[in-house]
């Protein structure tokens, strides 16, 4: 029976990621590509990383009219606060080797190496072609 009212309550593995969720902080933000700022997002595959979120946020341009946007905090061990920074040699992976010890897509948030076994959690994108700017939003 204590073994059933382990996994029942809790889970009985306490490295278990799913403990802690990442904090949903509201996020309501508009860049304007065309500024220098944020000129890597003129071109698909390009990145930027802004402030917002828990943990900051990163934006990569996947196509003409297409954009995601994570926020930083890896999903492993969420209290320990670790931010993921995008992998300069891949552009398309972000790591935190030293703290979460884990390897996550930029296209898709999935993580892709390490113990992080949940995706890094995705804003809502809307590009408004007109003035070539991109809202960021939950």
């Amino acid at each position: 029976m204590v073994v059933l009212a382990c996994a029942v309550s809790m889970g009985c593995n306490r490295d278990d990621d799913s403990i802690q969720q990442v904090p949903n902080v509201p996020v309501n933000i508009t860049v304007s590509i065309g500024l220098p700022l944020f000129a890597p997002l003129q071109n698909p595959g390009g990145w930027i990383t802004i402030q917002g979120g828990s943990q900051g946020i990163v934006v990569y341009r996947i196509g003409p009219d297409q954009f995601a946007a994570f926020d930083r905090h890896c999903t492993f061990r969420v209290e320990n606060m670790c931010r993921i920074d995008v992998d300069e040699d891949t552009n398309v992976t972000a790591v935190d080797h030293d703290c979460c010890e884990s390897v996550f897509s930029i296209v898709d948030g999935v993580p892709l190496e390490g113990p992080a076994r949940r995706p890094l959690r995705r804003y809502q994108t809307m590009y408004n072609v007109n003035n070539n700017s991109l809202r960021i939003y939950n």
